[in-house]
């Protein structure tokens, strides 16, 4: 399986070892659907841990256990959580192949790509270290006039090019997904959380019927 030559604006490629089994996340029209991890290993040799929502009729969760190596091809989605009292912005790939691999068989791939609309301005900063970096969030939509809302991160050159596009301009990203650990404070306390995010290796932007492309190659 891989992403090339899908027509889709929305798919993604990865394959990792199972962290966490499956767990019933919710059920429509019957047909319930699952929610597990697995780790999607860097060449920086740190892991990616990334949660994958699977219906029940693609494989059976006894299959799942932790160890497990698999390959998922699907759609990176969101969905907004009203659980607490802020609304909450949740990501999720959304399987639609899996299978299972043996354990021997080389590299964990972990390829995206997104045809969507940039729909917030580009926040473009600088580390402390003189690194360029530029936040977007980028609507890509889906059947029955949904749309899933996905936050995106650019480096050097794509960031400087990013923080001058404009919202509502239509771009395609190829990148990686990746997860990112992060402390926040609630009252007294300090909560670790994680946060997901597709980095991005390629960008193509459409101005007035021709693409103007922009990568570094660096994830």
């Amino acid at each position: 399986m891989h992403t090339e030559g899908l027509l889709e604006n929305n798919s993604i490629y990865i394959a990792g070892k199972v962290t966490e089994e499956c767990v019933f996340s919710h059920e429509v029209y019957g047909e319930g659907f699952y929610l597990f991890k697995v780790s999607s290993g860097r060449l920086s040799d740190n892991e990616d841990i990334l949660p994958i929502t699977i219906s029940e009729r693609l494989i059976k969760k006894e299959k799942l256990t932790l160890g497990t190596k698999v390959e998922v091809t699907g759609q990176l989605r969101s969905y907004n959580n009203y659980g607490s009292k802020k609304n909450k912005l949740v990501l999720t790939i959304f399987a639609r192949e899996i299978n299972l691999l043996e354990e021997e068989s080389g590299q964990n791939p972990n390829q995206i790509f997104l045809n969507g609309f940039i729909c917030k301005p580009p926040v473009y900063r600088k580390t402390p270290f003189g690194r360029e970096i530029s936040d977007i969030l980028v609507a890509v939509n889906r059947a029955y006039n949904k749309s899933d809302y996905i936050p995106c991160i650019a480096w050097g050159r794509n960031a400087r090019y990013l923080s001058g596009l404009s919202v509502g301009e239509n771009i395609k990203i190829w990148g990686r997904m990746q997860s990112r650990t992060y402390q926040k404070k609630n009252g007294d306390e300090i909560e670790e959380r994680v946060a997901y995010e597709v980095s991005i290796s390629k960008i193509e932007v459409a101005v007035d019927r021709k693409e103007k492309s922009m990568g570094n190659g660096s994830l």
